[in-house]
């Protein structure tokens, strides 16, 4: 599993904010972080230069241009349960509909 660093941001946000359980986001972040201690993709300034083409041409927020530019440079397929903004646009595909390995 490769892990954008910024995921354990969004991760965190929804688990702690979102379903209200903050002592599980801390939970799941450590599982994560060890997880992926190998396989964590940093964001870098050409990352965020692709992203914001992403962002004007697709109309997205920085953080989704953010998972397409790092699922284009990395050859991944994004997979995202956001229908509007990604796996309408062709961007991301749904849990579903992914292939795993």
């Amino acid at each position: 599993m490769t892990v954008l660093d910024l995921t354990l941001y969004e991760v965190s946000n929804v688990v702690a904010r979102r379903y209200g359980e903050p002592q599980e986001a801390k939970k799941l972040i450590h599982v994560l972080l060890t997880a992926a201690a190998d396989r964590l993709q940093r964001v870098d300034a050409a990352l965020l230069e692709t992203g914001v083409e992403l962002m004007t041409e697709h109309n997205l927020s920085s953080y989704d241009a953010a998972y397409v530019a790092a699922a284009h440079r990395y050859g991944w397929k994004l997979v995202s349960l956001d229908v509007r903004d990604l796996v309408s646009k062709g961007l991301a595909v749904t849990p579903d509909a992914a292939d795993y390995p």
